[in-house]
């Protein structure tokens, strides 16, 4: 639908007082040398201009959450050639902020607060101002903060396509009436958003996590909370009518290895972590159908995530918040392996 006249008369006014806001250089977090997971903050780090007669936009970010175990990436999975000359080694692509600039056809126009998960082959969002595309992008969750929402956009959109992309479930309140899901680490950051949507098309959940998570787990509704720590799983997957129609694995090794235990015959294994055939123990029958998968930023299924979110659905996996002047603290904390959730690096809100 057209903006009506205030309301465009209001954009053009934001739209022109940001452009001669934005400044020339910015506060960034970059990583000098791949093969280190050291990082620093600069504050001359250029502004980068949207190209025109494309889908980008200048965005003002206010927060953007670490991803854990992202400083390692380039150094084991290095990015082709025709990207990296191009990338400056900019961490953090979860990010939550308000556009500045933008086509004139595109939906976010400027003063559009927005989320995404942007591509990983670009320069990432730890930093003042950065670039998205359309096709990442989406309206950012009003009854969430800021730092919520830097927690979604990853999370939510990976547990969406291991659901409804890759099992191939229908995204709608009650369709999987019936099946049983099993999800390893149902307290992530990942594990919560598939233990949630997995509630949310009826179906019941199992979900595993360590001893201080348990009650977490129970919070977001799984029927089956099982602590890793005390409960061998293969023998618990050898009671009758435990076993289940789609297991999802989100943390790789033994709890992958796990989970082959769990599958119905003819059902489905799928893994974030790393191929399930690398994980398949010995002795395991039944035809299978396993699969891996990597997510693709995906703005419109985010927004519907956006759309269920602001019916009051969903809790964010948000650990903790940081200033970008404390950004060592922050990826200490989530080095440190304690963490609930995402931490977050916020950038101002202004």
């Amino acid at each position: 639908a057209q903006a009506s006249a205030p309301q465009a008369t209001l954009r053009r006014t934001f739209a022109s007082t940001a452009a001669m806001a934005i400044p020339k250089v910015q506060k960034a977090i970059v990583q000098p040398d791949v093969q280190s997971t050291d990082v620093t903050l600069i504050t001359d780090h250029p502004v980068p201009t949207a190209k025109p007669s494309s889908t980008e936009h200048l965005i003002r970010v206010h927060t953007t959450a670490i991803t854990n175990g992202e400083l390692l990436w380039e150094k084991n999975f290095p990015i082709p050639d025709e990207f990296s000359a191009k990338k400056i080694m900019v961490p953090c692509n979860d990010v939550a902020g308000t556009v500045l600039t933008a086509p004139e056809s595109s939906p976010f126009q400027p003063g559009t607060e927005v989320y995404a998960r942007s591509n990983y082959f670009r320069t990432g969002c730890a930093r003042e101002y950065s670039i998205l595309l359309t096709e990442e992008m989406a309206k950012r969750p009003q009854r969430l903060t800021w730092a919520e929402s830097a927690t979604v956009p990853m999370s939510a959109e990976t547990a969406w396509q291991a659901l409804f992309v890759q099992a191939g479930l229908e995204p709608k309140a009650g369709s999987a009436k019936g099946k049983r899901i099993f999800i390893t680490a149902a307290s992530g950051a990942v594990g919560t958003w598939i233990v949630q949507l997995s509630k949310w098309i009826g179906a019941e959940v199992i979900g595993t996590c360590g001893p201080d998570n348990v009650e977490w787990v129970e919070s977001l509704k799984a029927d089956t909370v099982l602590d890793y720590t005390k409960t061998n799983v293969k023998e618990w997957a050898s009671v009758e009518g435990n076993k289940v129609d789609l297991a999802i694995d989100c943390f790789g090794g033994k709890s992958l290895e796990d989970a082959w235990w769990v599958v119905k015959k003819g059902a489905t294994l799928i893994s974030i972590y790393q191929p399930p055939e690398q994980k398949m123990p010995a002795g395991v029958e039944g035809n299978i159908n396993y699969l891996f998968f990597i997510m693709e930023s995906k703005g419109d299924q985010l927004q519907k995530v956006t759309d269920l979110i602001n019916t009051g659905f969903g809790k964010t996996a948000l650990d903790s918040s940081f200033p970008i002047d404390q950004f060592q603290e922050a990826f200490a904390k989530l080095k440190s392996g304690k963490t609930k959730g995402k931490v977050v690096i916020g950038l101002g809100v202004n």
